[in-house]
């Protein structure tokens, strides 16, 4: 089965270079549902940004596929009398990358260009060298004093994100700041999509769901699963690919990009979802790898599982270089793989089946 199209890859490069920031995902979204929309009956959108693409809305049984669409960023935190900006963290972003790094700060005129500066190294002892932290990482407007950052309409509570683009080196590996999780959005939609275009006839509700405040603690899927109430959740996230150098692979496992998708070992996956969906890569020679994790995965799989009583819930992961970074890699292959596991399982899935161990 062909998988990604010139229609996908520049959807693809589209909704990664747009910005969708941890509360401020909608410009994402509207991108997102506009692909979506050809391949779907209805939407669903809740008051904080989620969006979800329904085939089938009116059937009982409800199956979930998801991902989210936020981005780590920054937040204006202090302007100093000279115009130079301290921030604080939205999301996990990684204070050690942000020296001499380009920046756009969105504010309601629209986005102003800045750089994280850092003292060069000329003026620096190396006996006594500070490493960039959250309290000495500041940005450069090129303003000289706080009244002209005002007059910017730079403020408190602006938020930044990192202007870096898609670009694909050496043919199959893909480049970009926020792959993780804009990825998972991208893959459920190109489910939908091959769904149409082989003119599947589901025997359930198929709910393609983007899920907005997954870098802030899952709290966009924990909002959208009490709306849906979904029967089954398969969520596909990132996760690390192991290999590099700096990683202990007897502490993270060893996950390899290119070697196919992740499936997760957790008490929040349920045995039976996860095994139905490693039979079916076993039956269509979709490679994969597996991953433990310890008391919970970190991914909206958690969310979806303890909502509504317990939903049976499985997650597939992309392995990724350089997370949280402005140069976050995956294999085109795994991607295709991802997609293609979802859609197969989805296939495989019966609304009269029980994921239950009585049963």
């Amino acid at each position: 089965m062909k998988i990604l199209n010139k229609k996908s890859m520049s959807f693809l490069e589209q909704y990664l270079n747009n910005a969708a920031p941890t509360g401020y995902e909608w410009e994402g979204q509207k991108i997102w549902m506009d692909y979506l929309k050809p391949y779907v009956d209805t939407f669903i959108t809740d008051t904080y940004g989620t969006a979800v693409g329904v085939i089938n809305p009116d059937a009982k049984f409800k199956v979930v596929i998801e991902g989210h669409s936020d981005e780590i960023s920054w937040y204006v935190n202090y302007i100093t009398d000279k115009g130079l900006i301290y921030v604080i963290r939205n999301g996990g972003s990684d204070h050690q990358i942000a020296p001499s790094k380009w920046v756009n700060i969105h504010t309601k005129k629209g986005v102003v260009k800045g750089v994280f500066g850092w003292p060069a190294i000329h003026t620096r002892k190396a006996a006594k060298e500070e490493t960039p932290k959250i309290d000495n990482i500041f940005i450069d407007i090129g303003a000289e004093s706080k009244e002209e950052v005002e007059k910017m309409d730079v403020h408190v509570g602006c938020v930044i994100t990192y202007p870096d683009t898609f670009q694909v080196i050496n043919k199959n590996k893909f480049i970009c700041r926020a792959i993780d999780n804009r990825a998972g959005g991208f893959m459920i939609a190109e489910v939908a999509r091959l769904l149409h275009e082989n003119n599947i006839k589901l025997p359930f509700g198929l709910y393609i769901t983007n899920s907005v405040q997954e870098e802030v603690g899952l709290r966009g899927a924990e909002m959208i699963t009490n709306t849906i109430k979904p029967n089954v959740a398969i969520v596909t996230d990132v996760c690390h690919d192991t290999t590099t150098p700096m990683i202990n692979q007897k502490e993270q496992g060893f996950i390899e990009m290119g070697k196919g998708p992740v499936v997760s070992y957790a008490p929040a996956v349920q045995n039976k979802l996860r095994e139905k969906i490693l039979d079916t890569a076993i039956a269509k020679e979709i490679p994969f790898q597996r991953l433990a994790s310890s008391r919970y995965t970190g991914t909206d799989t958690d969310a979806f599982a303890y909502s509504n009583g317990g939903v049976a819930s499985a997650l597939i992961s992309l392995p990724l270089r350089y997370m949280h970074t402005t140069v976050e890699m995956v294999h085109k292959d795994d991607v295709e793989n991802v997609i293609r596991m979802i859609y197969e399982t989805l296939l495989e899935i019966k609304p009269e089946e029980s994921f239950s161990y009585f049963d």
